[in-house]
């Protein structure tokens, strides 16, 4: 699975100081409603469901939150890069400011599972983690993201 096909150019985003994990919530939902044509009170509540599983914070400063939700026919990402990193619960305690969110149809199954794993392998990369915390131009980090998974997927 390639992350160009989960992640539109119009679905990365820099943002610069936000309050809390809702607040970022908020911002994927507004993401998810202006580019995958999904309802932002939908998004937001299902990422909050998630979240109370357990924390989607990787580590390192990774945040990776996903959600199932209804109106969709394929899994699909947003990134927000945080210019002010925010308290998220992360596995490490340390706070968040690289995000890539997936949101995956009700019924997936493995499409869901693979695009996590490509996820979480793409984002694990400390000198592609490195690259896009230099950048703040939203179409050079989807550049970076995309060509990153590439070369790592062959």
């Amino acid at each position: 699975m390639q992350l160009s096909t989960l992640l539109k150019p119009s679905a990365v985003r820099v943002i610069g100081t936000l309050s809390s994990k809702k607040r970022l919530f908020q911002e994927l939902g507004d993401i998810a409603a202006s580019v995958h044509g999904l309802r932002t009170q939908d998004v937001v509540e299902a990422l909050l469901e998630r979240e109370g599983l357990g924390p989607t914070g990787v580590g390192q400063g990774v945040a990776l939150p996903h959600a199932r939700l209804a109106g969709l026919e394929s899994v699909q990402g947003a990134f927000v890069r945080l210019e002010k990193p925010i308290e998220f619960d992360a596995v490490d305690r340390k706070p968040v400011d690289l995000v890539f969110a997936l949101f995956a149809p009700e019924d997936a199954g493995v499409e869901h599972l693979k695009a996590l794993a490509t996820v979480s392998r793409t984002m694990r990369d400390s000198a592609l983690c490195t690259k896009l915390r230099a950048n703040v131009d939203p179409l050079t980090l989807h550049a970076v993201l995309t060509e990153g998974a590439s070369i790592q997927a062959a």
